[in-house]
């Protein structure tokens, strides 16, 4: 599997909400972070727990893939996130854009950075 196959298929599992297949395409201290910055979920268990409190609040929560590029063992992607009402009633959020690099060791994903 490529690594792009392996991002659009992290997506894929994103907007099922199936936070089991999203991390099973990471390693095991993989992360997702701020670009340069704070990261905001730790290994595959903070991932899972994240993704899944994230889920519960924002149910209808989506990425769709605007446009996509690979450049060596990186993949980029400019996705459109819409998140719907929250569970909690807190505000709507409006959609937004997000640049996401996915990195790579072998045949998992490693690393995924946010610019926004």
């Amino acid at each position: 599997m490529s690594n792009l196959a392996i991002a659009e298929a992290m997506i894929a599992a994103y907007n099922a909400q199936d936070v089991d297949s999203y991390v099973s395409y990471m390693t095991d201290d993989a992360c997702e972070a701020n670009y340069r910055g704070d990261v905001v979920r730790e290994g595959k268990e903070g991932t899972r727990s994240g993704l899944a409190a994230a889920f519960a609040k924002w149910p209808q929560n989506k990425a769709e893939i605007v446009e996509r590029q690979v450049i060596g063992d990186y993949v980029i992607f400019r996705e459109h996130v819409t998140r719907g009402p929250a569970s909690d009633g807190s505000e709507l959020v409006d959609p937004f854009e997000v640049i996401a690099i996915y990195s790579f060791e072998g045949d998992n994903c490693s690393r995924v950075e946010f610019v926004r």
